[in-house]
């Protein structure tokens, strides 16, 4: 028996979870993946279609998966971008599917102080490139200077480009030489929630959780709110 579990919408910590539930927004957290686990070694199928998240969240998960001691297949079935690319790394065997993308980029954060704070940050956002990268050269083969490369340019791959570069093991149904290559626009949105919400839904929580209605009401005020951020 295999047991599938499904990668979907941002990667998110397990204290955002329920935000995202409140807004039925699709993500996934650590807890998503360990409460799916088997504990009796079976095979696992994770099928990814995510445009990435927090990367922590994305390594804990890697974390998860690799750890397993059953199989881990991974099948990327639209898209696997940045934190959600570090987890599909986890697999034992990784297969994409012909219209499916990868991205793969530097690791971003946001920072205010001086000129000292800010080049404090970017030797940590510079380290933790490093750290990430050793998913890509676990996987690949590559060393860590062409992976590094490849994620300062925001590097996009069709099916046949990350199985030439060895990102994934199998195009699901066809042969390499019969997939052709196609141009994927290289610009990334991200799919979180602003900070600025999850604050906003988390004061609202606490003001009215003693009044059900008022409750309801503050909700459909919220939503509203999000939509013009």
């Amino acid at each position: 028996m295999t047991v599938k579990i499904n990668v979907r919408g941002a990667i998110i910590g397990n204290d955002f979870k329920e935000v995202y539930d409140f807004y039925d927004m699709e993500s996934t957290c650590p807890n998503d993946i360990s409460d799916k686990l088997p504990k009796n070694q079976e095979q696992v199928e994770v099928v990814i279609n995510s445009g990435g998240g927090h990367i922590d969240a994305g390594s804990e998960i890697y974390y998860l998966l690799k750890d397993y001691k059953g199989k881990v297949t991974v099948k990327i079935a639209g898209m696997a971008a940045s934190a959600a690319s570090v987890i599909a790394m986890s697999g034992d065997h990784v297969i994409i599917v012909p219209t499916a993308q990868m991205m793969i980029h530097n690791v971003s954060s946001i920072a205010q102080g001086d000129y000292n704070k800010m080049l404090h940050e970017s030797d940590v956002l510079k380290e933790m490139n490093r750290s990430i990268a050793n998913a890509y050269i676990l996987k690949t083969g590559k060393l860590e200077k062409e992976i590094l490369d490849l994620m300062n340019k925001e590097t996009w791959l069709s099916a046949k480009s990350a199985l030439q570069q060895r990102f994934v093991d199998e195009i699901m149904g066809v042969s390499s030489e019969n997939v052709s290559e196609f141009l994927v626009a290289s610009s990334y949105t991200s799919n979180l929630l602003p900070y600025s919400v999850i604050e906003k839904y988390r004061d609202m929580k606490s003001n009215n959780r003693s009044n059900s209605n008022h409750q309801t009401n503050s909700k459909k005020n919220v939503s509203r709110l999000f939509m013009y951020l």
